[in-house]
């Protein structure tokens, strides 16, 4: 008898193709994943929806009460989903209005206890409280489960492994996903976040981390 996967969805909010919000969420998925098969042997499936895509079906919702057949699939991903990962650009020192949109057509129950992971990328590090007082407060009011560590991604960011008194975002990013694959196998999974860095860690220019990305 074949074991159902664990589902894991990442919603990313950025606007251009491709983007920095849609990398940080396929990196986040990935860590998710990596925490994952520590911990259990279950299969894990990845789902990346892209609101970009689904921007004019979320704004006739919003209008008509209607969902066409491709944003009902992603509502039903989200909700149905054994972890969710929620990323969005930073605008207007929030998140964006197409991110709050997709997530005002969840219904307030839906989340209800689901393991959330809130991540945000934004050009500037001002920005980063942005996950303290806007993200995670709208998870909490739909009553998902927010990781401990939420992860801001400034342009800076990119390229850069930290120092001795913070953390860079590959350690941030393995200590995030780490939390999420402990939330779904009771806390078996490590955060990874005291993992000495390895060759995947190496120190790479912005440029060539974001190599025709768009801002967001």
């Amino acid at each position: 008898m074949q074991t159902e996967a664990l589902k894991i969805v990442a919603v990313s909010a950025g606007l251009s193709r491709p983007s920095s919000t849609r990398l940080l969420a396929d990196r986040l998925a990935a860590a998710a994943r990596d925490g994952l098969a520590q911990a259990q042997d279950r299969p894990v499936e990845i789902h990346v929806i892209e609101l970009r895509d689904l921007a004019v079906d979320i704004a006739n919702h919003l209008v008509t009460g209607f969902a066409p057949p491709s944003l009902g699939e992603a509502i039903d991903a989200v909700t149905e989903a054994d972890g969710l990962i929620a990323v969005s650009p930073v605008f207007t020192a929030s998140y964006s209005g197409l991110f709050k949109s997709f997530f005002d057509l969840i219904d307030n129950t839906a989340l209800t206890g689901k393991p959330v992971l809130i991540a945000a990328t934004g050009g500037t590090p001002r920005h980063s409280l942005v996950l303290e007082h806007a993200m995670r407060p709208l998870f909490a009011y739909l009553r998902a489960t927010v990781v401990p560590t939420s992860v801001y991604a400034a342009s800076e960011d990119w390229g850069s492994s930290g120092d001795e008194f913070t953390e860079g975002l590959p350690s941030r990013i393995r200590r995030a996903g780490g939390e999420l694959a402990g939330m779904l196998t009771g806390g078996r999974a490590a955060s990874g976040a005291s993992r000495a860095p390895g060759l995947d860690d190496e120190v790479v220019p912005f440029e060539q981390q974001l190599a025709g990305l768009g801002a967001n």
